[in-house]
């Protein structure tokens, strides 16, 4: 395969345009990631399909500008380019209505796909983009390689299916997933337990699971790897919005543990990360590295 798109990491999934009120922005969730883990450096591809209309040519010209191989982005003849609908609650929390039919809804198991996620470090993929057919059969078929396989839970009603959850359980070695949606794991598979380590334990234990990554939001992070548990309070920081900031927090908890960094370190760094994000307007600001460091500095044990 082409070193040039020959990518460390390969995020899976959809690609979209989030629609404001007032604005539209460039989004979903494995496709932020991608955005945050090439501007920390991280030779990154996203594989997704899109319309043959003018919002894909837009999201292929932003492909281009983050440094993004484009290769992998498909385009089809006939569906459109995907869309939210995105409004924000008083505090910033978004509430999303997923547009149908999408592109991202037929994507393919290429050759050119399967090489990348086959040669990549790591493959980060959501469960929403496996809502329906073809593209359900297609990622599974893309997660027979022997990369790191990164699970962003993402739930989406009502687009969240237990049973395509557990599939994706099974398969993966790492998840990501929110007080919330550990609630729903818990309820759906018998996961309770007496705090959020017992949760993560057993998640992990259920699964066959690595690292298990648990997201409060203004409360902070903790993360359960291989036996050792690391928390993090939350940073205070006025929201602008909160979308996007778990992709962010992703992106910078894969991109820290690719490069054999601690633990600790690197859910402090995500947890930055995150908080940054969701102080800026949409989903993938520009980063301002020297403020991240700045809140990892300041940052007090939860």
């Amino acid at each position: 395969m082409d070193s040039r798109v020959q990518p460390e990491v390969v995020c899976i999934g959809e690609v979209l345009w989030d629609v404001f009120p007032d604005d539209r922005r460039l989004g979903g969730a494995p496709f932020n990631v991608a955005c945050h883990l090439s501007a920390l450096g991280v030779h990154a591809a996203m594989i997704s399909r899109i319309g043959d209309d003018a919002a894909g040519r837009d999201i292929l010209q932003q492909v281009r500008e983050r440094g993004l191989v484009e290769e992998l982005v498909q385009v089809d003849p006939h569906l459109p380019t995907g869309e939210v609908l995105v409004t924000l609650t008083g505090s910033g929390t978004p509430r999303y209505v997923i547009c149908e039919p999408a592109a991202w809804d037929a994507i393919r198991a290429t050759t050119q796909a399967h090489e990348a996620t086959r040669s990549a470090t790591a493959v980060v993929y959501g469960s929403l983009a496996q809502r329906r057919e073809p593209a359900r059969s297609a990622i599974r078929r893309l997660l027979e390689t022997s990369a790191v396989k990164v699970f962003d839970v993402n739930l989406r009603p009502p687009h969240d299916d237990r049973v395509i959850v557990e599939h994706l359980l099974h398969r993966s070695d790492m998840v990501k997933l929110n007080d919330e949606e550990m609630e729903r794991l818990a309820a759906w598979y018998g996961l309770d337990g007496a705090d959020s380590r017992q949760q993560c334990e057993r998640t992990a234990s259920r699964f066959g699971l690595q690292t298990v990554c648990l997201t409060r939001g203004a409360a902070g992070a903790a993360l359960w790897h291989r036996g050792s548990w690391s928390e993090v309070a939350g940073h205070s920081v006025s929201v602008a919005d909160t979308v996007g900031a778990g992709d962010a927090f992703l992106a910078g908890l894969l991109f820290r543990m690719l490069r054999g960094d601690d633990p600790d370190w690197a859910l402090a760094f995500a947890n930055a990360l995150g908080a940054y994000v969701a102080s800026q307007p949409g989903a993938i600001p520009t980063l301002d590295m020297t403020r991240i460091h700045a809140m990892i500095e300041s940052e007090e044990p939860a």
